[in-house]
């Protein structure tokens, strides 16, 4: 048993098959939202499934010219690097299916991997576009992150804690720390969109411009494996900021201590997926509203206009606890 559980939090619940499916769903709420919004049908909800079949049975092709061992393993690196960072942000209730004091920087490192793998996969499949589309993923690394770390710093002090399990814990009261936090929490839903490389932070892939940059020369199954990657990043970064900033699968009114074990975690799981899509929402109307920026603007705006107010938050913070 004591193998068995943790495999079958990496493999099941919150990991693989838990993301691969609620990234899916989420993707087609995603494209349904930006369709109403558009005026337009959007898909059917098996359409993103049928997407993924399409990829999985398409033909996997490596350019002569790349480093293959590099080219094949990028994908696999961020995939990983998400899937483990599932395990430690609480999904069902504030404990998480592994947690210790200093979580939180491995879950903000892990969630990194992701843009350091399409890097160097990028890089690695020597094409132009993947190319210029990769040195635009480092660059916006380097804008969006430190703003995203500084967020995360804001709950973090407020609960006393460097464990998202702990710091979930301590607004199980309802008191939510986008209260106490809340310029932290509209810097994080901000960088927010440069990790996920949404609209208007969707430069390394600009399909416009560069043709998918680093993604260009991928096909098939490590294609499939790219989006999947995202997805699930998707759905880990947004349950990491539920977790920090909403109370995670807490919510006011729900007598949890009331409910038997599995019930209190089947609605804790319930409140979580609402939170996380309702950070969708936010993503799907930045994207329908939007329109991209330039990589020079995107690096300026996120360290002038996000590294100072996630600082100011912190100021504030330190001053209200002294």
């Amino acid at each position: 048993m004591q193998v068995l559980t943790p495999l079958f939090h990496v493999f099941v619940f919150p990991g693989f098959l838990f993301l691969i499916a609620f990234g899916l769903f989420a993707s087609w709420v995603d494209r349904k939202l930006v369709a109403k919004m558009q005026n337009r049908v959007g898909p059917p909800l098996i359409q993103p499934f049928a997407d993924l079949i399409k990829l999985l049975a398409k033909e996997d092709i490596i350019p002569e010219s790349a480093n293959r061992a590099m080219f094949a393993v990028a994908p696999l690196v961020a995939f990983a690097g998400v899937v483990a960072s599932a395990i430690y942000v609480p999904m069902w209730s504030a404990q998480a299916a592994n947690s210790f004091q200093g979580d939180l920087i491995v879950v903000i490192y892990l969630l990194t991997l992701p843009a350091f793998a399409l890097f160097l996969g990028g890089w690695y499949s020597t094409n132009p576009f993947a190319t210029i589309g990769a040195t635009r993923v480092l660059s916006q690394l380097f804008g969006y992150e430190v703003p995203f770390f500084l967020a995360c710093l804001g709950p973090a002090l407020a609960g006393g804690s460097w464990s998202i399990s702990e710091i979930t814990a301590a607004q199980a009261d309802g008191g939510w720390f986008i209260a106490a936090a809340p310029l932290s929490f509209i810097v994080a839903m901000i960088a927010l969109i440069g990790k996920l490389e949404r609209v208007p932070f969707d430069i390394p892939q600009a399909k416009t411009e560069i043709v998918s940059g680093p993604e260009v020369e991928y096909t098939g199954k490590r294609l499939a494996l790219w989006k999947l990657s995202f997805l699930a990043e998707t759905i880990v970064a947004s349950a990491l900021i539920a977790a920090l900033f909403l109370g995670g699968p807490h919510f006011w009114g729900i007598p949890f201590g009331d409910m038997p074990a599995w019930l209190a975690g089947l609605v804790g799981l319930i409140v979580l997926a609402v939170k996380i899509l309702l950070i969708v929402f936010f993503l799907s109307l930045t994207r329908a509203a939007l329109a991209r920026i330039r990589i020079d603007q995107m690096v300026e705006w996120c360290l002038l206009w996000l590294g100072i107010p996630a600082l100011v938050n912190l100021g504030i913070i330190i001053f209200t606890m002294s």
